[in-house]
């Protein structure tokens, strides 16, 4: 652990007013019941790292096998598009429902893969702004979604200002998972699709937990989860946020009362390299987070070297909280661990 923040917000938010995430998960699941991809992802009892750690109870949401596409992204984009496909659809005709329509977006990796399967099954058409540093494996996996793969800058903020540009000029939408002033109804629809995960997971678990791990990049995964859990469970989780220490957004946006832009290298958890947070998601962190940590590169590979031998082979983006669990982060012995497994290992 490389830095730790009680969050004074706790409870109001930054700014109690603000837009904040959608927590019931409802709306979601009805779309989703009638997707024949859609299948609820395991909630595994790690009990032999949950002694490795010191806990009393670890339970792991294994996002590895959503829908085939390898991530928790799944839910988000093509939750968006098909909403916007329910609201155009001609009678049954779904697969041309968004005919004529192109979806552009920056992307890590699995968020582009979301967007571009989305696309695919609407008929629409799905242009991904890659920065240089996502692995090649991703751009043969959108392509084979039917994506066009563009390469642009060297950080994802340069590929997101390419791909709102891409959208100005050539009247497409641009659908990103984060948010911004002026830009907030796509990426709401997003982080909406991600509830059904914590939804699920609230509908496994034998027991409350007593602390919830979140991984951060703009924030997404963890605000979904957070607004869902203080639903079921109100106050009672501890809920802690994970961010790379080479891209510390939410934490020192929490440090310095708004929202803060953050410098620094390039970070070995790709897809939460994001030196900007998501608007919507820091405001609902700020409410809904107890605690905010960074995690150093040599903590993260560490944890995940430690996982794969517990059949949990991730990226240190997919394992950045429980990571942080195995390399510092001090929990009581009698703590009852949910956290998530985000995605699989990237030569899945």
């Amino acid at each position: 652990m490389s830095d730790s923040l009680e969050n004074p917000f706790r409870g109001t938010g930054l700014a109690p007013e603000a837009l904040m995430p959608i927590a019931d998960a409802s709306a979601v699941k009805q779309l989703l019941s009638m997707c024949p991809a859609y299948a609820p992802t395991p909630l595994r009892s790690a009990d032999a790292l949950a002694k490795e750690a010191g806990v009393a109870q670890l339970w792991v949401k294994d996002e590895r096998g959503r829908m085939g596409l390898g991530s928790f992204k799944a839910l988000g984009a093509a939750h968006a598009i098909a909403r916007d496909a329910a609201a155009a659809v001609q009678g049954d005709d779904w697969q041309n429902a968004l005919k004529g329509k192109t979806y552009v977006t920056a992307s890590a990796g699995n968020h582009g893969l979301s967007v571009a399967a989305g696309a695919q099954v609407f008929g629409a058409t799905a242009v991904i702004y890659l920065s240089h540093t996502v692995p090649d494996a991703f751009v043969g996996r959108l392509e084979a979604k039917g994506a066009t793969v563009v390469r642009e800058g060297d950080d994802y903020e340069a590929s997101m200002a390419a791909a709102l540009k891409a959208a100005d000029d050539n009247d497409w939408l641009l659908l990103s998972d984060s948010s911004w002033p002026g830009y907030t109804e796509p990426p709401l629809r997003v982080m909406e699709g991600y509830l059904q995960m914590a939804a699920e997971a609230a509908e496994q678990i034998d027991t409350p937990p007593s602390h919830i791990l979140l991984q951060a990049g703009v924030g997404g995964l963890a605000a979904a989860v957070a607004a869902h859990s203080r639903l079921v469970w109100g106050d009672a989780p501890r809920i802690i946020v994970v961010e790379p220490a080479y891209a510390p957004a939410l934490i020192e946006s929490i440090r310095s009362g708004c929202l803060t832009d953050t410098t620094g290298p390039v970070s070995c958890m790709g897809r939460l390299d994001c030196k900007t947070p998501s608007m919507i998601a820091l405001n609902g962190l700020s409410r809904d987070a107890d605690q905010f940590i960074t995690i150093s590169e040599e903590d993260a590979q560490a944890g995940i070297a430690r996982l794969a031998a517990h059949d949990l082979a991730t990226t240190p983006s997919g394992g950045a909280a429980l990571a942080a669990m195995l390399t510092g982060l001090d929990l009581p012995k009698d703590a009852r661990v949910l956290t998530f497994l985000s995605e699989g290992p990237e030569d899945a």
